[in-house]
């Protein structure tokens, strides 16, 4: 599924196009993903401009002129495709090719921008895992989907002693742990294997071990937040069905010190392991026990 890194991509790959447009048409090609879309979907859009695309953890937040708020999440297999004019691939150095199975585009918005330009958005999820929901503004916060979510783990506001009390008492392990929604929301299993290397934490030490000392605190949270700026940057992992708005894939995948290196000597200069894989809680976990913790 994919991780913050890869949502926030989709996102800023989407914003130039969505942002100040007025929707013209929705087509709803089937009547449910996931979920079942809402009640009257396209014609509740229809005719709205977009405000803002936002991002809450791996929600995509389209707000509009007017309720409703558009809730989009990816699941395993979502992406996105943008049709400008002629052109079916936005300006950029593409390494792969698109993809354009069309039997599996199941929604699409028809934009008009502040220019009169017409564009096409394609949401195309093979898997159907995916989903869009409607909320309205003032009850955004309260929606299942986002309700409870933690602190974002980007920005500034997460730092050691955030991290102390996020983790104080909890007799989980800390791989657990950073894995809950409730406490830091969007991390995901590649991320926070490749936070835990970095900072130097075995995955099975609990949480409240970690909590109790507030250099290992700081490490982490520093950790946390580099490894996602990093991938952001970098346009997300791009593992299995991930394909970023242009078609291409990210590269991250070729900076992983642990995940998916079972076997291979660590990256850590002097360190002289080899990366490890147990199973948390039915997860692979990669680290290394030799610099780990």
């Amino acid at each position: 599924m994919p991780e913050l890194p890869e949502v926030e991509t989709v996102r800023r790959g989407l914003q130039p196009v969505f942002e100040g447009a007025r929707i013209v048409d929705v087509e709803q090609r089937r009547p449910n993903l996931r979920y079942p879309f809402p009640a009257d979907f396209a014609a509740r859009l229809r005719g709205r401009t977009v405000v803002s695309l936002a991002r809450r953890a791996k929600y995509l937040i389209l707000h509009l002129d007017a309720d409703p708020v558009l809730i989009c999440h990816l699941g395993m297999s979502g992406s996105f495709r943008i049709h400008s004019g002629e052109s079916e691939a936005t300006p950029g150095d593409f390494h792969y090719a698109r993809s354009k199975d069309e039997a599996h585009d199941h929604a699409v918005f028809h934009l008009e921008d502040a220019a009169q330009a017409r564009h096409r958005v394609v949401f195309n999820d093979p898997r159907r895992f995916g989903f869009m929901l409607f909320s309205e503004s003032a009850a955004l916060d309260a929606h299942p989907s986002l309700a409870g979510l933690g602190v974002e783990p980007t920005g500034n506001a997460l730092d050691g002693r955030l991290l102390a009390g996020l983790l104080s008492g909890r007799r989980t392990p800390i791989k657990a742990a950073l894995l809950d929604q409730r406490l830091i929301a969007g991390l995901g299993n590649i991320y926070v294997c490749e936070a835990l290397w970095r900072a130097g934490i075995a995955p099975t030490r609990q949480a409240r071990d970690i909590a109790a000392d507030a250099g290992l605190c700081a490490a982490l949270a520093d950790a946390v937040r580099a490894v996602i700026a990093e991938a952001i940057h970098a346009g997300g992992s791009s593992l299995r069905d991930h394909i970023r708005t242009d078609g291409s894939l990210g590269y991250f995948q070729h900076s992983f010190s642990v995940y998916d290196r079972e076997g291979q000597p660590c990256m850590r200069p002097g360190c002289g392991g080899t990366v490890a894989r147990i199973v948390q809680a039915g997860r692979s976990t990669f680290y290394c026990p030799s610099c780990q913790a």
